[in-house]
């Protein structure tokens, strides 16, 4: 299913050129640009091309640029966003949700450092991350179903299929699902697993409680994250980091001490 939303960037932008080559480069990648507003540093676009992908095209003029919020094209109400920022010993990435409607919610994500091939990827019920992915619990499954496919009617709720991953070992990947909800899954936990999901067809018991997709490769927990025009944060209050350079530093904890130590 392919399906437009709005992102909205914040972009380092200093001057009219600036602006002038984002809208120029977007274009002749076929995406809509709604708005780019320089004194505000914002460039909201619509699209139905991944995020990743639209942060790239941006920076590919030598700009930098970092996702505020989403939003539906649908139009109405913000009914949720969440985003789940994924790690483990060698895998990284993120994954975004967008409630598109009271029934479909978008799921697109870019995950490096897989194996390649295909990896079982599943909400499951707890966010617990204090033992790697192993205190995350069983999928996420409210009504007590077997395990399944994506696109299967007896399915758990955090079913989400298979992700592939290319030679180079990034997946970059983007679908709509219409049993998870977004106001229903925060604070639980996303998980990419080192096998592929037999998506309950398999032989073994095991493959109608949880796919024998193996152990979980890397994991993070589901946080409420901003719609459009709800993050105007450039400057972190806690330790001065700029929000461009939010990606190459520890979200929290010590690990973030220890860089701003060394800064």
């Amino acid at each position: 299913m392919s399906v437009n939303i709005q992102m909205e960037f914040a972009v380092e932008m200093s001057c009219e050129a600036c602006s002038d080559s984002i809208t120029k480069v977007l274009k002749e990648k076929s995406v809509k640009v709604l708005d780019i507003d320089l004194d505000k540093q914002m460039v909201l676009v619509e699209t139905n091309k991944p995020f990743q992908n639209i942060q790239e095209t941006i920076e590919s003029t030598g700009k930098r640029a970092a996702l505020m919020g989403l939003g539906s094209s649908v139009g109405g109400k913000h009914l949720g966003a969440a985003v789940a920022e994924i790690s483990g010993t060698k895998v990284r990435g993120v994954v975004r949700m967008l409630q598109l409607d009271e029934q479909n919610c978008l799921f697109e994500g870019t995950l490096d450092g897989l194996s390649p091939g295909e990896h079982g990827l599943n909400i499951h019920e707890f966010g617990d991350l204090s033992n790697g992915c192993v205190n995350c619990g069983e999928h996420y499954n409210p009504h007590g179903r077997q395990h399944g496919g994506r696109n299967k009617s007896e399915r758990h709720v955090g079913d989400l299929g298979n992700i592939s991953a290319e030679k180079n070992g990034r997946s970059v990947f983007r679908f709509v699902d219409d049993q998870v909800k977004v106001w229903d899954i925060i604070g639980r936990s996303m998980v990419v697993h080192e096998k592929a999901d037999d998506l309950g067809q398999g032989q073994y018991d095991s493959s109608k409680q949880h796919g024998n997709s193996g152990q979980g490769l890397a994991c993070g927990i589901v946080a409420r994250s901003a719609g459009l025009m709800q993050n105007v944060k450039r400057v972190c209050a806690c330790d001065g980091i700029v929000l461009w350079d939010e990606r190459n530093v520890p979200a929290a904890g010590v690990e973030r001490s220890q860089f701003m130590q060394k800064l």
